[in-house]
Formats: structure tokens, C-alpha cells, sequence
């Protein structure tokens, strides 16, 4: 954890040489996965039941997820101007570091074992890795977060897929890829290239690393015609093969579907899967609730829609599934949010698809599950997350709330740590509501 106020030289030289030590060195203690057709597999040709989480607002900032956003500052881009601004890019660089060093510890890597979850999905934004004021080049303490959480995850039996979710001019113009409004890296040749290096470097890294499952080339990439989607990720496939012919390349969905890109293995892309984020219950998709779920899970009223579909035309592609995002407790009350998140992990594996639910943590102004917040944990109730104005706070202020991130008390959602852990599936769908 960062206390003080500037990184020592020599404290960063330890952990980089820590840190590639781990990457690098000793056999991996997961085997690596790979897919054929519409199935993943491990090395030894069996099929995982891959059950995982993301940890969002970790390596990429989400201001709802934290009890922050506000006075013009609702992204990570606007946080780290008024930071400058305010205080210099050292200090900038010194509050992130203090912020994701609190937001997952050691007690959330131990915690995602006793929720029977056995796969990460990590979002990070680019700048994590590149140097934003030196474009091409890495960090000093570029792989300081993906090590760990590959190495923390790893000794648990949880492997990761690495998901860029905020490339370098943005992929759209949501907050989520770090700079609301944006949408720059379609038309920007230049972002597009230093995106397939970005990738080339992260190959190199993790080619022979069996804990990385997989490669999320690009979250959410609304920002252009599906058409264009898949010319652009076609390139960008080819270009980390150059460097990693081993792990899974996830191809990201767009909002209207997967159909631009054709049945992969014709266009000579091998070893892949399609990322999808269904999301029933949010987003227009219905009301949080059993029977969005059940029609979602159980194929709707005629048995051919839902899930049924998409393994329909997963079969017609024979390509794999990542169910990226889904959001299967919220809202809908303890008890019942645990049994539908636990019948949605068995139908994704029922089909042989990847999935992680989003997100493990979520952060409130006043704490509590209630009737289901976003995270699995949350804080306690009474536990509260103070309201920054980041335009006014003191440097105190800030990095005693970067700090409680941290600290703060949790409150599991208990129901889903019971159900995904009970012997006899629950049948959340037997009655209506």
C-alpha cells in the first residue's frame, strides 16, 4: 500500500523486479485454455464451468460504483485534469496509485473463492500500461497490476481475461471507457495503431501465462457500424497472432450484434470466442424481476428465444461465447437475486459459455445491499462513503477516501454466496412474483 507522498526510486525498483520475477518465472499453475468450435477447453481437452465476476472501477474508474460523480467531474479523464491542475501529474500519479491499491486487497481475492468463482474479467484503460505522455512507450510500473492480479488470482484457482475496456481515444462515447464523449479512436489511425501495440506488448508478456484466459480486445465498441467493427478487430486479431498464437482473442459484440463479422473460422480466425453483455432487467430490457429472467433463461413463451437463440446461432457460427456483463441480482430483493444469479451461471455453463457477472464491488453514500445493490459486496450499512467535490477537496481529504475504499466495512450479498455454494441448484421460476 502507498502511504507516502512521493513513490520512492527504490521502493519501484523492488517492485518491478518483484513483479517480473512473478510473471516470468516458475511453471503456471493453471493449464491453459483454448476453444475449438463453440467449446472452451482446457489443455487436457476437458470443458471448464467458467463462472467469474469483473472487477469494474478497479484499473478504470466508474463514479457511480465509488459514491463520487459530480461538479463536472464523472469520469476518469475530467478526475485526472482537476488533479493536475490542482496538484501536479506527480501527485496524480501518487493518488492513483494509493486509490487502486485500496480498492481490491487481499480480502477481495479472498473472498471471490467463497463465492464459487473461479474466472476474472479485469478492465483497465490503456494508461495503465502506456506512458499517456510518451506514446509507444510502457510505463515504468506498467505490468505493477495485471501481474499481481494474475499472480493473486492464480494462487486461488481464478484465471483472468484481460479486457481493455478505455483505449486511447475512446471506443465510444460513454463514461465507461474513461473519457466521456470522446469516440475518437475509429477515425484516428494513429489510436488504432498504438492499440495494436499496446496489445502486442501485452502478448508478449502473458503468450505463455495458462492463468490468462483470454484476450478482450475491446469493451463495448459503439462508437462505429458493426460492418467497421469487424474490419477493425479482424486487424487487430492479426496483429497480436504475430506475437501470441496461444490464447483465446475475444471479439467484442456491438450493440446490435455479432452478424457483421461472419463465422470466424472462414476468415481464417482460430481459437476465438464472441463477447456479449445481455442485460435483462436493465437498460430498457424490462424490469428487474423473475420473469425477465425466466423468459431470458428459459427461452421465452414459444422455447426459441433468450438464450435458446444466441446457442442457436452460436451453433451456426461454431464459434465460443464470454457472456462479458450481465447483472443477475440487483434490485430484485436477497433471496431471489441469489437464486436467479446462480440459474444464470448454470445456464451460461449449461451452453459451455464463459461468463462474468458485473461487478464484485460496488461502493454507496450510505451502505447496505437494500434490495440488491450492483456489487456483490458492498459497505455496510451505516459504513458511509463520504461525497467529494474533487474540485474543492483538500489532498487530505482525497487520499483519506481512496483510503477507506480499502478499509471500509463490507456487506456480502449473502443469498448469492449460499446459493452459488448449495449442493441442490435453488428454482427461482417455479412461481411468478
Amino acid at each position: 500500500m502507498v502511504t507516502t507522498r512521493l513513490l520512492s526510486t527504490a521502493w519501484l525498483a523492488t517492485a518491478l523486479l518483484a513483479g517480473a520475477a512473478e510473471a516470468q518465472g516458475g511453471p503456471s499453475l493453471l493449464p491453459m485454455l483454448h476453444t475449438e468450435g463453440a467449446r472452451w477447453l482446457a489443455a487436457d481437452g476437458s470443458a471448464p464451468a467458467l463462472r467469474g465476476v469483473n472487477l469494474g472501477n478497479y484499473l478504470i474508474q466508474e463514479f457511480w460504483m465509488m459514491g463520487q460523480g459530480g461538479a463536472g467531474i464523472d469520469d476518469q479523464c475530467k478526475l485526472e485534469a482537476v488533479l493536475d491542475r490542482r496538484f501536479g501529474y506527480a501527485q496524480r500519479e501518487r493518488l492513483y496509485a494509493l486509490y487502486r491499491d485500496n480498492w481490491i486487497t487481499r480480502r477481495d481475492w479472498d473472498m471471490l473463492p467463497k463465492l464459487k468463482l473461479n474466472l476474472v474479467r479485469l478492465p483497465f484503460i490503456y494508461s495503465v500500461l502506456e506512458d499517456e505522455k510518451n506514446p509507444r512507450q510502457l510505463r515504468a510500473d506498467a505490468w505493477r497490476y495485471l501481474d499481481q492480479a494474475i499472480n493473486e488470482a492464480e494462487q486461488r484457482g481464478i484465471y483472468v481475461i484481460l479486457d481493455l475496456h478505455g483505449a486511447v481515444g475512446s471506443q465510444g462515447w460513454e463514461h465507461h471507457s474513461g473519457c466521456a464523449g470522446r469516440n475518437q479512436y475509429w477515425d484516428t489511425p494513429e489510436y488504432q495503431a498504438r492499440t495494436i501495440w499496446l496489445w502486442q506488448q501485452i502478448a508478449a508478456r502473458y503468450k505463455d501465462r495458462g492463468a490468462v484466459a483470454g484476450y478482450s480486445i475491446l469493451n463495448e465498441p459503439w462508437g462505429t457500424t458493426p460492418e467497421n467493427l469487424a474490419v477493425v478487430m479482424d486487424t487487430l486479431y492479426r496483429e497480436i497472432r504475430k506475437v501470441d498464437p496461444n490464447h483465446v482473442i475475444i471479439l467484442p459484440g456491438h450493440s446490435k450484434g455479432i452478424d457483421a463479422y461472419g463465422k470466424p473460422s472462414e476468415h481464417g480466425q482460430v481459437n476465438v470466442a464472441f463477447e456479449m453483455h445481455p442485460y435483462p432487467g436493465h437498460f430498457g430490457w424490462g424490469k428487474p424481476g423473475a420473469d425477465v429472467h425466466r423468459d431470458w433463461l428459459q427461452c421465452g413463451a414459444g422455447g426459441k428465444g433468450g438464450v435458446c437463440a444466441w446457442k442457436a446461432q452460436q451453433e451456426k457460427l461454431d464459434t465460443a461465447y464470454f457472456i462479458g456483463e450481465f447483472q443477475p441480482w440487483a434490485l430484485m430483493g436477497a433471496e431471489l437475486g441469489g437464486q436467479v444469479t446462480r440459474a444464470s451461471f448454470d445456464a451460461y455453463v449449461a451452453n459451455g459459455w464463459a461468463s462474468t457477472a458485473w461487478s464484485y464491488k460496488l461502493l454507496s453514500n450510505r451502505g447496505g445491499q437494500g434490495k440488491g445493490s450492483w456489487g456483490m459486496v458492498t459497505n455496510a450499512p451505516g459504513a458511509r462513503i463520504p461525497k467529494l467535490d474533487f474540485n474543492t477537496a483538500s489532498l487530505a481529504e482525497i487520499e483519506n477516501l481512496f483510503r477507506l475504499f480499502g478499509s471500509v466495512p463490507y456487506e456480502p450479498q449473502q443469498a448469492v454466496i449460499k446459493w452459488m455454494n448449495a449442493t441442490v441448484p435453488p428454482t427461482p421460476f417455479a412461481h411468478k412474483n
